[in-house]
C-alpha cells in the first residue's frame, strides 16, 4: 500500500469529526435522529468530495485500477477506524451495525459506496 493513500484518508477523520458536530449542533435541534443521520450523511458526502477534488492532483491516480485501489483502502480504514472506536466506547455490535440498514432508513452504507468510486469518478472526470 502507498502510504500516500493513507496519508490522504486520515484528514477525513477531522471532516468526519465536524460533520458530527454539525449534526448534533444543528440538525438534532431541528430533525429527528433519523432525518438529522440521513443530513449528516449527506454532507459527509458533500465535505469529502470537496475535500477530494483539492487533493486529487496529489494523489497522482494514474489509473482506474490506482483509483478504484485507494477507494478500496480508503473503505477499509474508514471501516475499520468506525468499528474499532465504536467498540472501544463500548458501542455494541447491533448499534454499530444498525447504520448500515438501509431499509430502515439508515444511508451511512451509501456514503461507504460513494467513498470506495470517489476516487475513480475524480478520476474518469478529471481524465
Amino acid at each position: 500500500m502507498n502510504l500516500k493513500y493513507l496519508y490522504y484518508w486520515f484528514p477525513m477523520i477531522v471532516i468526519a469529526f465536524a460533520n458530527a458536530t454539525i449534526r448534533e449542533l444543528l440538525f438534532m435541534k431541528y430533525f429527528t435522529e433519523l432525518r438529522s443521520h440521513q443530513f449528516s450523511t449527506i454532507t459527509l458526502i458533500m465535505f469529502c468530495s470537496v475535500y477530494l477534488w483539492f487533493i486529487y492532483s496529489s494523489l497522482n491516480i494514474q489509473s482506474s485500477t490506482q483509483a478504484i485501489l485507494i477507494g478500496f483502502i480508503w473503505v477499509v480504514l474508514t471501516v475499520t477506524f468506525e468499528f474499532t472506536l465504536g467498540r472501544l466506547t463500548n458501542k455494541s455490535w447491533s448499534y454499530l451495525l444498525n447504520d448500515y440498514n438501509i431499509f430502515a432508513g439508515r444511508i451511512w452504507l451509501i456514503f461507504i459506496i460513494l467513498l470506495f468510486l470517489l476516487p475513480y469518478l475524480f478520476y474518469r472526470l478529471r481524465k
